[in-house]
Parts: structure tokens; sequence; C-alpha cells
């Protein structure tokens, strides 16, 4: 994905942070409903696509989607403005939660998970994978249990405007030495590597 790098660091206690001074929670991120316990401790790299750039997201690496969780919410903005004045603003937005599973490697069947964030204009999530339209007004299969194996790089989905993605990993990784906040990533570059 291309996009601007937002908050990252480390997960502690279960906390990430949008912004400095605006904490949320894996639990109030992910749903009470999914075991979060892969990533306390674990790490966390916020993602945010502006509308000038491409709107696509692909799998960080060799992976099979597990499972796909649906969130209906709100499409606040997503810009740093906002992340420093709506508290909890990714919880409260339009979502999915997509756990994944790493299929090659010295992190093979290592769980990570990618967090689309909806904003506004952006009442619509794709997957490449589920023949289903995320909206406001879904009432579908949720959770919904899947198989799909992508290669890193491969496409998964797509907004129709920019957004956001939260992508968590758990101990064991560490963040690439070159992330800065603000600073801009292009699709392929590390966000994260093996602590090893």
């Amino acid at each position: 994905v291309d996009a601007f790098v937002g908050a990252h660091g480390r997960i502690e206690a279960g906390q990430l942070f949008q912004a400095k001074g605006f904490p949320y929670t894996l639990t109030d991120l992910v749903g009470k409903e999914e075991d979060a316990s892969a990533w306390r401790d674990g790490y966390f790299v916020t993602l945010r696509l502006s509308s000038s750039m491409y709107h696509r997201f692909h799998a960080p690496h060799d992976c099979t989607v597990e499972r796909v969780r649906y969130f209906s919410g709100d499409t606040w903005n997503v810009n740093p403005i906002a992340l420093k004045r709506v508290e909890m603003l990714f919880c409260k937005n339009e979502r999915a939660f997509l756990r994944t599973r790493l299929n090659s490697g010295p992190f093979a069947g290592q769980t990570i998970a990618l967090v689309p964030v909806a904003a506004i204009l952006v009442a619509s999530i794709r997957l490449h994978f589920l023949d289903v339209l995320f909206h406001l007004r879904y009432h579908g299969a949720n959770p919904i249990d899947c198989d799909a194996h992508f290669n890193k790089g491969q496409e998964m989905g797509w907004f129709q405007h920019g957004s956001t993605i939260v992508v968590l990993a758990p101990p064991g990784f560490r963040l690439a030495s070159n992330l800065d906040t603000g600073s801009q990533v292009k699709m392929g570059q590390a966000l994260m590597h093996g602590a090893g």
C-alpha cells in the first residue's frame, strides 16, 4: 500500500495510539469476540491513505486470511487533525478485521492482523476473496471464516476513497528502523522485521 505512516509502536497492556495522547484498545478495535492475545506486547503500524493515493491494499507477506469480521460504524475523517480531536476514532468508524496466518519464512504460522478502517465518503470496503460489499447497512454473515491464500504483494482489497489500515504483529517482530510518523511508504516497503 502507498501510504503515510501514522502512529506506530509497541502494543502495551493491550493499548495502541491513534495520535499522541489518544489511546484505544485492541479489544475495541478488533471486537470483544476476537481473541486479541496474539498481539498483546506486539507492534502496530497505522497507515493513512490520503484521497490522492492508490486506495488498494496488498498482502504484507505470503499469508492465508482465516477470518474476516465487519464492523458497521461512522465515517469520520481520519486525517491528522481528526485523530487529535475524536477519541477512539478507528474503533468508531466502519472497519473490517482480517486475521491472517503467515505461510512461509521463519515466521510461518504467526498471526498478523490487518484492519482496514473506512473514512469520510468511504462507507464501503471491498475484499477480492469475498463476494460481499461491506457497507453501513450490511447484515450478512459475521464473522466470515475464510481460507484465502495470498502471495506477498498480491492485492487483497480496496477502498472507494482514502482511508487507514492498522497492521498488528505479535511479539517477535520489530518495527523497521526507517518508520517515522508522517513519512511516506510505498507498496512493498518493509514495515516490520523479525527480531532475530
